[in-house]
């Protein structure tokens, strides 16, 4: 695990609302491509974009990205 990985929930809140990458992409203004490479971990925002996908999902930051694996769902620790 590199030391500068960040890991996001960015897939999952997707998936509550039914918004496709393409949309959500359209609604940050960046490539729909970028949505996949974030949700994949290939590239960490800028603090910007971050801001502004919470922003989007309603959530405060921290819901959206972490430097620590988010828990499994359904798991108990």
């Amino acid at each position: 695990m590199s030391s500068e990985e960040v890991f996001n929930r960015i897939a999952v809140l997707r998936a509550e609302r039914g918004i496709s990458r393409r949309d959500l992409a359209t609604a940050l203004g960046v490539h729909y491509q970028t949505v996949g490479y974030l949700e994949r971990g290939e590239y960490s925002p800028s603090l910007y974009l971050a801001l502004r996908i919470a922003e989007y999902f309603e959530v405060p930051v921290e819901v959206v990205f972490s430097l620590k694996p988010f828990p499994r769902l359904g798991s108990r620790s």
